[in-house]
């Protein structure tokens, strides 16, 4: 339903607003987040990318048995996928004007996902579906607190849960095809 509002603010207000503050790059006048908490948030997401990256990777060269070289093949892509995952993070975070955190000191503090190595294929698996599922819940919240503040960021967060989704059942599925 159209309303009687006009789409666009006046050009010439924009072409205004646009020529102050040109320091903050692509941060206008509109944005409306709490820019503090939404890079609080993409470093957290951040540390979690590379937690699962590492447990991936750790999970890919530890695979052993029958079924192994299937998971193997999994966890590989898998932590390709979620190193581009925190390279997204990471270039969102400087456009909003933040550092991306890569600090190794405390980086289990800051992800939402636990680094578990996993004694066999099946607790690897299990291990890797568990992380996926917090990712999943918080990627989820973050996408429904961003809302309409931030809507680069909120589809950024949106690409990357579908991914991780996928990531789940993928797992889901190793985990079946072990019984």
């Amino acid at each position: 339903m159209l309303t009687n509002h006009p789409f666009l603010t006046d050009i010439e207000t924009i072409r205004q607003r646009a020529r102050q503050h040109i320091e903050d790059g692509p941060i206008t006048e509109g944005y409306s987040a709490d820019r503090e908490t939404v890079i609080k948030l993409l470093n957290d997401s951040l540390a979690t990318e590379i937690v699962c990256t590492l447990r991936y990777k750790r999970h890919y060269f530890m695979a052993t048995g029958i079924k192994a070289s299937v998971a193997a093949a999994e966890f590989q892509e898998h932590a390709d996928q979620e190193q581009e995952h925190a390279d997204r993070l990471a270039k969102r975070i400087v456009q909003l004007g933040g550092e991306p955190d890569f600090n190794p000191e405390g980086l289990l503090t800051r992800s939402h996902a636990q680094y578990a190595e996993g004694h066999d294929l099946r607790d690897m698996i299990k291990e890797d579906l568990i992380a996926e599922r917090i990712a999943i819940d918080t990627y989820r919240e973050i996408v429904q607190y961003i809302g309409d503040k931030d809507p680069t960021t909120r589809r950024i967060f949106e690409d990357i849960l579908a991914q991780e989704e996928e990531h789940a059942d993928d797992m889901a599925g190793l985990l079946q095809g072990l019984d």
